[in-house]
């Protein structure tokens, strides 16, 4: 009785990946493919001007929105972020470029968020249609267990 049963699911298990191979084979004549769409790369000339930018945290009980100007330059050099009531720009570092995604890094600066705390930012933007998205993450020079901030960034060309 055991040999019949076994046979019967060794039979059914053959039976299943011999169908799943039958399918495969049919969404590729079909044409089918799983890869994925093409993305567009980006280049610095793609961002250069000036940015709006918005940033607010993804998580926690702060739901403000911190507000800057970034200044892109079509190179690596010169870009930089202005706050608002402050005089002094911070250097930006374009730390990569690749595919649709620019990295960048700031800091260590006086954190807008936090009094007399210095942050650091490290920004992953891509290009969606004339906006800039992506995430910040804000590194706090302080001790504790909230030392890091994860902010949905958002930017838009300045008139």
């Amino acid at each position: 009785m055991r040999i019949v049963l076994l046979s019967c699911c060794v039979a059914g298990l053959l039976a299943c990946a011999t169908n799943d191979r039958d399918d495969v084979a049919t969404d590729t004549a079909a044409g089918a493919t799983d890869t994925a769409p093409a993305v567009s790369a980006i280049s610095l000339a793609d961002v250069a001007g000036t940015w709006n930018v918005t940033a607010k945290p993804e998580t926690g009980t702060d739901t403000s929105t911190t507000r800057y100007t970034m200044t892109a330059t079509a190179d690596t050099s010169g870009w930089t972020i202005a706050f608002p009531g402050r005089a002094q720009t911070v250097a930006v570092r374009v730390v990569a470029v690749q595919g649709d995604s620019i990295v960048t890094e700031a800091g260590p600066f006086p954190s807008v968020r936090r009094q007399s705390v210095q942050v650091t930012t490290r920004n992953v933007l891509r290009r969606e249609g004339e906006r800039l998205v992506g995430s910040t993450r804000a590194r706090y020079q302080t001790t504790g267990s909230d030392t890091v901030l994860v902010l949905r960034t958002e930017a838009t060309r300045a008139p």
